[in-house]
């Protein structure tokens, strides 16, 4: 199981790579395309703005790399801004990939942002996310996907529901830090590996 994470210039990758070998992958961190596109699972850790992700991503033609696996329905997993840009475009500014519809906008709660910890509450049967209903998990986000279209996932309470996870067939994403989050993180790792295996 070799699983690639890709390096666009920014993002907390070091920790999540030894969170993910923890867990049993063969795990690396790389800007090259063909890495990303050859991956068993691509991952996109990404942390600040969702455009300087998405624009880092079309700079080191990871997007195009990206695009293709979608189109292939190859695994792609990602991690709270990883998880934005799946989507079509930020209230903050900047266009994501558009893998999955709907904006990404502001949280509309009086604490903002939305740090530390919170309950997972699991909504249809997302792969990654089994055995994690009620689990609590690490957050650390101002913004937050609203997807168009009913998909498996989970939320949390943060003044109103926050989409805290996704998953549409070999397509996933987390708004919550799995390598912060102690053992429903490493769960979840174990989960997104046996996820993609089977996608």
């Amino acid at each position: 199981m070799k699983i690639v994470l890709a390096d666009y210039g920014a993002g907390n990758l070091r920790s999540v790579s030894s969170a993910l070998a923890r867990a049993g992958a063969e795990t690396i961190v790389s800007p090259d395309p063909a890495a990303v596109r050859e991956a068993d699972l691509a991952v996109i850790a990404g942390v600040g703005h969702l455009a300087a992700c998405a624009e880092g991503l079309e700079r080191e033609g990871l997007a195009e790399a990206l695009r293709e696996r979608v189109a292939g329905a190859r695994p792609v997993l990602g991690i709270c801004v990883g998880l934005q840009v799946l989507f079509d475009e930020s209230e903050e500014g900047g266009q994501g990939l558009g893998f999955l519809h709907g904006p990404v906008v502001r949280l509309q709660a009086r604490r903002v942002p939305h740090m530390g910890w919170n309950t997972l509450s699991v909504r249809g049967k997302p792969a990654i996310l089994d055995g994690l209903d009620g689990q609590d998990v690490y957050f650390a986000h101002s913004f937050s996907a609203r997807p168009t279209e009913d998909l498996p996932g989970a939320e949390v309470d943060h003044g109103g529901p926050v989409v805290a996870a996704v998953e549409r067939g070999a397509l996933a994403g987390v708004q919550f830090h799995p390598e912060r989050s102690a053992a429903a993180g490493a769960r979840l790792l174990k989960n997104v590996i046996a996820w993609s295996r089977s996608a």
